[in-house]
């Protein structure tokens, strides 16, 4: 059965097309058509205007709706990664904070008994620690931070292998250089996170197979002196580093507009990509205060409940978009493309999703001219915004 979508200006690697449609078949995009002609048998679907997007990827978040992928349990990532489907993320990759051994085993297994199902964003897994900096911890436990060990992450690779898709570290940590090496074997994205590293630090983790940047700008130092001296920090360092690849907390809060702005300017919307790192308090109210005494959301952020620092992210895939262009003065073509085909070519996703294309998966959202979420299709099921749907 086809279905076409019709009325709205489409984006696709080649630029938008005006007065085309999406041939969808079953979960696939068959084809991007230049007309809106009826197609025989096709069920359709009006746009009404909208721009029509490929599906948010997210290749790192916590949590959302009450639910925290370190709950450990497959109900829990379902809960979060359904609440961030509805909001635009049609795949996503569960993060993990630094944890204990065991609860990286508990993340796995979930991962593992999600990925296969029909209905299922889940495509991997991502630990986000525990070989960090504890002076970088940020909003980490620093009690679960630790040296990396191979007998240690050995052991953790091998049951995950093909379902840990990425793995942060400090490169300066004792061990993690080795560590970058060995899970590069097994197709990991590993990535630079929560560290002090300088300038000789960070092109050491290159040579060791360290490509991306967490949650760019947060937790790595900028440029410092050392003695009489200025040295260039983690920042610097990356941004002259053409083929290293960033990831943006694009909330308005976490990262200045300006620096966003910089930061795609250097880096271009290649090499950078948009993630929310949004929290389990993600859809709770504006005021909300975890019970907990942990943490507050307050002025549209989630912060330690002692305001020291930001706990991470409230934001959804729908408001990345909107931030880069009405903050950060991105375009909306490059913006789309830092939330689609950015994280995809980084996640190694990219024949399959990223954007709309023919044989890609049929993950499509609409935006109004406000940039307002209002449609969410996730291989090829409608789950938000039912009334586009018509027949003639």
């Amino acid at each position: 059965m086809y279905t076409q979508i019709v009325g709205g200006r489409i984006y696709t690697p080649s630029g938008w097309i005006d007065g085309g449609s999406v041939l969808i078949e079953g979960k696939k995009i068959r084809a991007i058509l230049n007309t809106e002609i009826p197609v025989e048998g096709a069920y359709r679907i009006d746009a009404r205007g909208s721009y029509i997007i490929p599906g948010g990827i997210e290749m790192h978040v916590h949590g959302a709706a009450g639910a925290d992928f370190m709950d450990g349990t497959v109900e829990a990532f379902r809960t979060a990664a359904d609440y961030h489907l509805l909001n635009g993320t049609t795949t996503i990759f569960p993060t993990l904070s630094t944890s204990s051994y065991e609860t990286i085993m508990k993340g796995i297994e979930c991962t593992e008994a999600l990925i296969p199902e029909e209905t299922s964003t889940v495509e991997g897994l991502h630990l986000e620690g525990p070989y960090f900096s504890v002076k970088m911890a940020g909003a980490q436990l620093p009690e679960l931070i630790r040296a990396a060990h191979p007998e240690e992450y050995t052991k953790i690779m091998e049951r995950g292998n093909g379902i840990i898709r990425r793995w942060d570290a400090a490169p300066e940590i004792e061990g993690t250089l080795e560590f970058g090496r060995y899970v590069k074997k097994f197709n990991v994205v590993t990535a630079i996170a929560h560290t002090e590293a300088g300038e000789e630090e960070i092109k050491d983790a290159w040579e060791h197979g360290y490509t991306l940047a967490t949650h760019f700008y947060n937790a790595m130092k900028v440029s410092h002196k050392k003695g009489v001296y200025k040295v260039p920090g983690a920042v610097e360092t990356i941004l002259d580093m053409p083929d290293f690849d960033i990831e943006v907390i694009c909330d308005g809060i976490h990262v200045p507009p300006l620096m966003v702005h910089l930061a795609y300017a250097t880096k271009g919307r290649e090499r950078m990509a948009l993630t929310t790192d949004a929290l389990l308090y993600t859809g709770t109210p504006p005021d909300f205060k975890d019970p907990t005494g942990h943490a507050i959301v307050e002025d549209g952020v989630c912060k330690l409940s002692d305001r020291s620092a930001l706990a991470g992210s409230v934001a959804t895939m729908d408001r990345l978009i909107r931030t880069a262009v009405k903050q950060a003065r991105i375009p909306l073509i490059d913006a789309v493309y830092m939330a689609t085909a950015t994280p995809a070519r980084i996640m190694g996703i990219e024949a399959d999703k990223g954007a709309l294309e023919a044989g890609r998966d049929a993950d499509v959202l609409f935006l109004n001219e406000d940039l307002q979420l209002r449609f969410v299709m996730h291989r090829g099921r409608v789950v938000r915004g039912q009334e586009f749907l018509y027949n003639d």
